[in-house]
């Protein structure tokens, strides 16, 4: 079995991630089928519940007030569409819904207290339940834990030498931070980045060592390739290669080898033959259902056909137990 480390050095990382392009997939793959069921794949559906107004300046995102990208401001969503959503997404296939909501931070207020009444309805609907709201305070965190929820997103996007070329409404380290509360909470992690933002590879390296020198590297790592978004400060970016999430994938299948490498935004623009390669690379997560918050995704069917072409299976939920009760092995199912 994969020895386990958290002390890479961005050398050991770039040293991986140049490897000649078939020998890291062979070499990620081997590393995925000891440590995991390589043929299933976690199938999440993320929704906005609050769409659009954000106060940050995350320099690809649609959903800044500052940009003008067409995207409608709508307050929080009522808990009823959400169950509809949740069931919709299960009947789909997903074992985990994920709710986002433009948020820089979370506030202690009404729209906090309809979230946390959210977790514990979808949570009773037998799914994981995931929120990407923002930053957190420990207290917030632990009563998102209270609710009985699974995981927290909240990702890095890019290296702490980039980052300020990204967004300034917010610091790496209150990224950090907000990783640490939801830690202490024993809420799962959920943290990867984007690639394509216009970063160097050093930058990808830079980002990948940072995660996986956390002190428990986390659950799930999301590699989202950008969606160019009219409007954004990045809406010019070239779309960027499918080998360079390939590779991204594969190294970070190495070095995190018990973690779930999400497949993330930028899917739509992907062949059936590209994903396969992701998959090949060590990827065992994917967003399903039509929109990923603003952005265009393929629907349950469309992924549902490729499983079935592929030989893969969707993970069930809960496979490493409840909400507090996750088992050490964890980042390893």
């Amino acid at each position: 079995m994969t020895e386990v480390k958290y002390n890479w050095t961005k050398e050991e990382i770039a040293e991986i991630y140049h490897t000649p392009l078939l020998d890291l997939v062979y070499k990620a793959a081997t590393i995925h089928r000891e440590n995991k069921d390589y043929a299933e794949v976690q199938i999440s559906s993320l929704i906005s519940i609050k769409t659009g107004g954000c106060s940050e300046d995350c320099a690809y995102c649609p959903q800044a007030a500052r940009y003008n990208t067409g995207v409608d401001v709508h307050a929080i969503m009522p808990k009823d569409e959400v169950i509809a959503a949740a069931e919709k997404a299960k009947a789909g296939g997903a074992s985990r819904l994920c709710m986002g909501a433009a948020w820089r931070e979370v506030r202690d207020n009404r729209d906090f207290d309809k979230v946390i009444d959210m977790v514990k309805a979808v949570n009773s609907l037998d799914m994981e339940v995931c929120c990407t709201l923002g930053m957190l305070t420990e207290s917030q965190a632990q009563r998102l834990a209270d609710a009985g929820l699974y995981a927290y997103n909240h990702n890095l996007d890019t290296s702490e030498e980039d980052y300020k070329r990204i967004i300034t409404t917010r610091t790496y380290d209150e990224r950090l931070q907000t990783l640490e509360h939801v830690r202490k909470a024993k809420i799962t992690v959920c943290s990867g980045g984007i690639i394509g933002l216009g970063e160097t590879v050093e930058d990808r390296i830079s980002m990948l060592k940072t995660l996986s020198n956390l002190p428990k590297h986390p659950e799930s790592v999301p590699i989202n390739a950008l969606v160019p978004v009219q409007g954004t400060p990045l809406a010019d970016q070239p779309r960027v290669s499918v080998w360079d999430m390939v590779r991204m994938i594969a190294t970070t299948r190495i070095i995190m080898p018990k973690t779930v490498v999400r497949l993330s935004a930028g899917r739509t623009e992907m062949s059936v033959v590209e994903q396969a390669f992701c998959f090949m690379a060590g990827a065992n997560s994917i967003f399903a259902g039509e929109k990923l918050l603003t952005t265009p995704n393929p629907s349950f069917d469309t992924d549902m056909a490729m499983f079935e072409l592929l030989g893969l299976s969707p993970r069930k939920a809960f496979k490493n137990g409840r909400p507090n009760e996750v088992k050490e092995v964890e980042v390893a199912g």
